[in-house]
Formats: structure tokens, sequence, C-alpha cells
């Protein structure tokens, strides 16, 4: 079996200690904003917009910006990890896998109202860094991230 693989931006949204979080609909596991990044954008901006749709706001990246720019390239905006992920895995193997890049972002204010087609407000839980450490059912990965995103953004602050 092939294994399909597409490119994703996902980005752990933190304001006040706390990272934005809901059950997705369609893979019935608790994530952060994100989604598919289209043919004409950049992770970075795949991040953005998604986070828009999906919250209602803009959020502020957290997200390095290397210095190297020639006639033919430039730094653009990096993500905090990359991950492999398996989405739909089955007897025959795994058949789709999304390469993420994940950012870490600051929220302006926890108010969630997103645009029509995505799920809604109600759907969105914020979790604390405790919240994250004593769920047991979020996926290890995200409970993780989510709390290093929590203490980047925390220490950002604190800078």
């Amino acid at each position: 079996m092939e294994t399909t693989r597409h490119f994703v931006a996902t980005v752990y949204v933190v304001e006040s200690g706390a990272v934005a979080l809901h059950e997705h609909d369609k893979l019935d596991m608790w994530l952060p904003p994100g989604g598919h990044i289209d043919r004409d954008e950049l992770p970075h901006e795949a991040a953005l917009r998604e986070t828009s749709e999906e919250l209602g706001f803009d959020v502020a990246l957290l997200a390095p910006e290397g210095d190297l720019e020639s006639e033919t390239a430039r730094s653009i905006p990096q993500p905090q990890h990359f991950l492999l992920e398996d989405i739909n895995v089955t007897d025959e193997g795994v058949g789709h896998q999304h390469v993420d890049f994940i950012f870490y972002g600051e929220a302006p204010h926890r108010e969630i109202a997103p645009a029509p087609g995505e799920q809604p407000a109600g759907d969105w839980e914020w979790f604390t860094a405790a919240a994250l450490r004593n769920r047991d059912d979020l996926p290890a990965d995200v409970a993780e991230v989510g709390q290093r995103a929590i203490e980047t953004v925390e220490s950002e602050h604190n800078a």
C-alpha cells in the first residue's frame, strides 16, 4: 500500500497560560487549530489562515526567522516542531500521513468565534499545563506540545 502524505500546519494557540483545543469532529481526538497547506501558501501563512478561520482572531506566531537571503532564496518563519503523523492506519498499513509544521502562537483574548462552516465555539476548550498533564483522553503528543507551547509563550513574557 502506498502512503499518501499531505503537508499541514498547526498552531498551539496560548493565552494566559492555557492552550486552545477542540475535539475534532472527523478525527475524534483533541487537537489545536490547523489544516492543509494550500498550493500557493507557505507553512506559516497556512498556520495563520487556519487559526483565523477556526478561532476567529489573529495570533502572533513565535516563529524564529533565519537570516539567510540571496537573489534566489530567503528565510521564512520556522515552526517549533515538524511531525510525521499517521492519520488512517489499517491492517494493510498507513495509507495517509500528515507532514505537520507546528507553530506556537499567542492569542489576544479567549473569545472564540469560528468562521461559518468551522466547528462551533462551544467545541473549544482552554487547557492549562496541569490540565494537559492530567487528561487521559488527549493524544500524548498534543499534551506534550501544548505544555511546551505554554512554557515558551510564558517565558517570552518573563524575558
